[in-house]
């Protein structure tokens, strides 16, 4: 039984492998060394800090893609009308060999006397910078102009002594009267003009120059969604009301004027859009003679404007 005992307890070899044995190839050893210092959350793989990190460089180069591009206004008299009108310039482009009259004379002279670089170049390359535009040899470079976020115009506001006085536009797509509203804004003590991100015209060279600077010194404003930006306005303690034809007072009722208040100002012919008239809590008309046509944008809105300042000139006086 010991015998058998032995033999059971003995270890068998079988299938002994030949030839080399396959090692590590050195993973052991590399598994056991350091990998440095732990990562920022920012830069590990998956972390929420990383994720965030991704989303805020997308949305930058979203940003930058967005950004408009600098403006060039081609043409004698619009160039030399933009120097006049102090239109913010970073370059005047002058045909090599141009005839100068005195247009450009001047253009150079004003813009020389203003700091802007006066650049000379060929016909080819002055056709290419303005698109094949017709530009008699001048051309104008304007920076793109710089909006302000909507709820900045509430802040500004809140740093005044008179009651807010904010001046929307609804699908105002003429340039001249974005200018001309811009400028009414400033006169009647406006705390900013604020543009809906669609179907408006934007602060160009004509607009500035119609506002007769005073885009300089006005915040425009420019709303994503025009309804919902109204609508926080009104959160905030605002009285929002629109100009319409068919309005539910006259502007010789408007007792919100001395209210902290948003004055919308329609399109020409189509008025103010649906929405827009919902988010309003008045809706004012100006009385006109029989037989004539509704006035256009920049004029109703300088009425009102006018009809507001003088109400809040009286409150202030009693």
């Amino acid at each position: 039984m010991a015998g058998n005992s032995k033999r059971r307890g003995a270890i068998r070899k079988t299938g002994t492998k030949k030839g080399a044995v396959v090692g590590s190839g050195g993973q052991r050893r590399k598994g056991l060394e350091g990998k440095g210092p732990t990562p920022k959350a920012s830069k590990r793989p998956g972390h929420p800090a990383q994720r965030r990190a991704n989303a805020q460089t997308k949305a930058a180069q979203r940003r930058s893609k967005d950004k408009p591009a600098a403006e060039l206004v081609a043409g004698r008299n619009p160039v030399v009308e933009c120097l006049r009108a102090d239109v913010p310039a970073t370059a005047l482009y002058v045909q090599l060999g141009v005839d100068a009259d005195e247009r450009v004379t001047e253009a150079v002279r004003l813009a020389a006397d203003r700091g802007i670089s006066v650049l000379e170049v060929s016909k080819p390359e002055l056709d290419r910078l303005t698109g094949g535009a017709l530009h008699q040899g001048l051309s104008l470079q304007m920076p793109p102009f710089e909006y302000a976020h909507p709820d900045e115009l509430v802040e500004v506001a809140a740093e005044s002594d008179e009651p807010p006085l904010i001046v929307a536009l609804d699908g105002v797509t003429d340039p001249r009267n974005l200018g001309a509203v811009i400028r009414s804004a400033a006169a009647f003590g406006a705390n900013g003009v604020l543009l809906p991100a669609r179907r408006s015209a934007g602060v160009t060279a004509v607009a500035w120059r119609t506002s007769a600077g005073t885009a300089a010194k006005l915040p425009v404003a420019v709303a994503t969604n025009l309804t919902r930006t109204l609508r926080s306005y009104a959160e905030a303690g605002m009285m929002i009301v629109g100009l319409d034809a068919d309005g539910t007072i006259t502007v010789d009722e408007l007792k919100l004027a001395t209210s902290p208040l948003v004055v919308v100002v329609g399109s020409e012919g189509r008025g103010l859009s649906r929405l827009v008239r919902e988010a309003c809590d008045e809706t004012v008309s100006i009385p006109m003679a029989a037989g004539v046509e509704s006035l256009n944008a920049s004029v109703a809105a300088g009425v009102v404007l006018a009809e507001v300042a003088r109400r809040r000139r009286t409150a202030g006086r009693t």
